[in-house]
């Protein structure tokens, strides 16, 4: 009898078990899922960021980057030029015996070669800032606005030296870019390439800031490059490199390829230096640049030790022209220049940079070492020579 009613206890107490974990598992479920956590996570709130133009963004950057686009955009212009162009022939036809029998069949003959490339709206009076090469030659432009509107272009002003052009359109209700400050620019900062490659129609890309300053490219007689990894392609000459807020900070000018196409390595001329550009062709006709009449030449090591110096930096002067500025100055061909005005020189691009960058009529003041010894010049600016051929005025 105790046997039984201890049987009949757990099997009571077993069947009252089942019936309550049954009415937990169905009515209760999330009581089962809390489990002890194993770390600590912690989690810290992104505080958003004020962008010029953007309002408040994510210190991660924003998700999109139309309203940048929006910004821009209009004020980017698609150019088609045309140039005639002279076939060359053989200069047997040009024989005065060969034309007796044949005449003038064999004449050069000329054909019509067109090309495109893109330029921005600086200001709402139709002035266009563009690629020199976009335009040189050209016996007609024609510009494509965003909006379908068309008009021919009058050339400004040009400055080979920069590889810049001003263009001029007369057109009512123009929209204008706003120009930023390219010497605020960071590596890493993200920029947008905006123009027309291969005259498919006007493209956006997106890319960083690879690289500043770049020089020593062969490309332009005064380089100060902003490098940038977004694809730029032949027909982006002259279009516009913006900021995430839609604000002008280079002109697109070069790729570096072997293709042909974009590998990534693209340049854009800074706006410090085309608004510079701008100015002075709009104001005077041209660009005004400083000029010492001297031959700067970077410093090798050979050269270094040749000269007794301790280092590469600086430049020495390979030549001086007589009675120029330099000249009347004292300096000498020989000496190692290492600072200009108090900046200091690296290579003979920063030389050319920081001459060229001073209104004529300043002076400035050159620290050179000769034989080993630091002395101090004065040299008086002068306006920098036209190179021949390349007028570059109106």
């Amino acid at each position: 009898m105790q046997g039984r009613k201890l049987v009949r206890f757990f099997i009571a107490y077993t069947i009252i078990g089942l019936i309550g974990s049954f009415i937990v598992v169905t009515l209760y479920p999330g009581l089962l899922d809390k489990k002890q956590s194993i770390i600590e996570i912690k989690q810290v709130e992104v505080t958003p960021a004020l962008v010029p133009g953007m309002g408040a963004v994510p210190a991660t950057g924003p998700v999109s980057y139309a309203m940048a686009v929006e910004a821009a955009a209009p004020a980017v212009v698609n150019i088609h030029t045309s140039k005639v162009v002279t076939q060359r022939i053989n200069p047997l036809f040009d024989d005065p015996r060969f034309r007796q029998f044949f005449g003038d069949v064999f004449k050069p003959r000329q054909r019509i070669e067109n090309s495109l490339g893109s330029g921005v709206l600086i200001s709402s009076n139709g002035y266009i800032l563009t690629n020199n090469h976009v335009i040189k030659g050209a016996n007609e432009i024609l510009v494509a606005l965003k909006d379908g509107r068309t008009a021919r272009a009058n050339l400004v002003g040009a400055d080979p030296e920069t590889d810049l052009a001003i263009l001029s359109i007369s057109l009512e209700n123009l929209p204008s870019i706003i120009v930023g400050k390219s010497d605020a620019l960071r590596v890493g900062d993200v920029v947008l390439a905006i123009g027309n490659p291969f005259g498919v129609g006007q493209t956006v890309t997106m890319g960083i800031v690879s690289a500043k300053g770049r020089s020593h490219l062969g490309i332009n007689t005064f380089e100060n490059f902003i490098q940038t990894d977004a694809a730029i392609n032949p027909g982006n000459s002259g279009g516009a490199l913006v900021n995430a807020a839609g604000h002008l900070v280079g002109i697109n000018t070069a790729i570096f390829s072997k293709s042909g196409g974009s590998q990534g390595i693209g340049f854009a001329i800074p706006t410090a230096i085309a608004k510079r550009v701008m100015e002075d062709i709009l104001q005077l006709g041209h660009v005004v640049r400083g000029w010492l009449g001297i031959e700067p030449q970077d410093i090798t090591t050979q050269l270094a030790e040749s000269f007794g110096l301790k280092n590469t930096i600086g430049v020495i002067v390979a030549g001086v022209l007589r009675n120029g500025p330099a000249d009347q100055a004292g300096i000498k061909p020989g000496d190692s220049i290492t600072h200009i005005d108090g900046n200091s020189v690296e290579d003979s691009n920063d030389a050319l940079n920081i001459i060229a960058s001073a209104r004529p009529g300043n002076k400035l003041r050159i620290d050179l070492l000769r034989e080993g010894k630091k002395i101090s010049r004065e040299a008086e600016v002068t306006q920098r020579p036209v190179p021949r051929g390349e007028p570059g005025q109106r």
